[in-house]
């Protein structure tokens, strides 16, 4: 299996490659940052089964380009990941018309972008599934977070449409709605928790689809 995982140089983005590297799948990674690529690159250590891209996900012709490079390096297209997402926390009345776009560029144009490209080569290569990385803050909205949870609540949005409309071209679309996540709190989420989630769902069986998946730390602190 053939698989993108945007925004894949750190965080949950490289969790979930290195968990694919681990099933025996061939991984294209993205990012912004050429010297987070290469590390992702080396730290992945998965020879000629990865293929980092520096791309931006707001340009639909780079998310184009990923995805041809990809197609063109491994033969195909099985699992797009679209993980790529940024977080700008201001008041809105403080709050930036740049910051507001990158926000939103990235997190819900970005999204809509690389599926756009990713869609003939699923469905040329006869289904496959599609995995957006939300928010728990898509639903639960919090003062300072104006665009990034109109964001999230967006993509949300997004693939419960897209799901439906390409469920019978055995495409299956799933969100991860990840909630608290920090590796320096033990009772906090880390990127291998959403990256385990991503594994299991692209192993259900073609008859099954979980579409929607709210994960959340099981004991938060009290208080």
């Amino acid at each position: 299996m053939v698989a993108i995982v945007t925004g894949g140089s750190k965080g949950i983005g490289l969790a979930i490659a290195r968990a694919f590297l681990d099933r025996g799948m061939q991984v294209t990674v993205t990012g912004r940052n050429a010297a987070d690529l290469d590390r992702a690159q080396r730290d992945l250590a998965g020879g000629a089964n990865v293929l980092a891209l520096a791309a931006d996900v707001r340009n639909p012709e780079e998310a184009s380009r990923v995805v041809d490079e990809t197609v063109s390096r491994f033969g195909g297209l099985d699992v797009l990941v679209n993980n790529a997402g940024i977080g700008r926390f201001t008041p809105v009345a403080d709050m930036s018309i740049e910051a507001w776009r990158e926000v939103i560029d990235t997190n819900l144009s970005g999204v809509f972008y690389c599926t756009h490209a990713a869609l003939p080569e699923l469905r040329r290569r006869g289904g496959g599934y599609i995995v957006n990385i939300s928010s728990l803050a898509g639903k639960n909205a919090f003062t300072g977070g104006a665009a990034y949870c109109a964001s999230k609540a967006g993509l949300n949005a997004f693939s419960e449409a897209l799901m439906q409309e390409v469920r019978y071209d055995n495409i299956r679309v799933s969100y991860v709605m990840p909630g608290a996540s920090n590796a320096s709190d033990d009772w906090k989420l880390t990127p291998e928790d959403v990256a385990r989630v991503v594994v299991d769902l692209i192993s259900h069986e073609a008859r099954s689809l979980a579409s929607r998946v709210e994960l959340r730390p099981s004991r938060p602190r009290k208080g």
